[in-house]
């Protein structure tokens, strides 16, 4: 048992946030409460600088529970790790804050998620990001690797969030930002594990 939770019960969770996720990267609009597609992205204050030169598509594939990018400056000619990615909107918008010399890297578990990421990047021009699957709790890079590790609501769907935590800490340069926009329960736990295992995906 690890994090209080089975192996079959991580199993269940996952599966449970493939599914939904699996149909989100499709197009997000309709499933979820939080802000999607451009009009999403103007809402939470993206820069308009940047989305005017971004393709309807990857606007359009937009999920987000907020705007990791307020939190500190990204610069030019840095190396950027996007855990949770999704369909790549934001590490698509953070590869052109560190421009053709920095790189961005957008990770995420859900094959269908990293898939619509891939088409997005297709139809852009940019050469310095790449999208990989794995999951945020066994980061598959090396210590130190990044300038900035951003995330926009995926560590709420995590189990093991400390572990999550320790590895983007570990995968971050000494100095490194850690910018992560995400959900916090308000309120009680659900009734029993069951219930919790069942839901979470929601």
């Amino acid at each position: 048992m690890k994090n209080g939770f089975t192996d079959q019960d991580r199993k269940k969770i996952g599966e449970g946030i493939r599914q939904r996720y699996a149909k989100a990267a499709q197009s997000p609009e309709g499933h979820f409460r939080f802000p999607t597609g451009k009009a999403g992205l103007e809402a939470l204050g993206y820069d308009q600088s940047i989305l005017k030169i971004l393709p309807d598509e990857v606007l359009a594939s937009y999920c987000g529970v907020g705007q990791p990018f307020i939190l500190d400056q990204i610069k030019r000619g840095e190396s950027v790790l996007d855990i949770g990615c999704g369909a790549g909107a934001d590490t698509i918008i953070a590869a052109i804050m560190v421009g053709p010399q920095g790189k961005t890297i957008g990770l995420d578990f859900v094959p269908e998620m990293v898939q619509r990421a891939k088409q997005n990047l297709q139809i852009t021009k940019l050469q310095n990001v790449s999208f990989a699957l794995g999951s945020g709790e066994e980061l598959p890079f090396a210590n130190e690797s990044f300038d900035c590790v951003i995330s926009n609501g995926a560590y709420n769907l995590i189990p093991d969030k400390a572990k999550a935590l320790q590895e983007a800490l570990r995968v971050l340069k000494r100095a490194g930002k850690l910018m992560i926009a995400d959900q916090v329960l308000s309120g009680g736990f659900p009734s029993s594990p069951m219930e919790m295992v069942a839901t979470w995906a929601r």
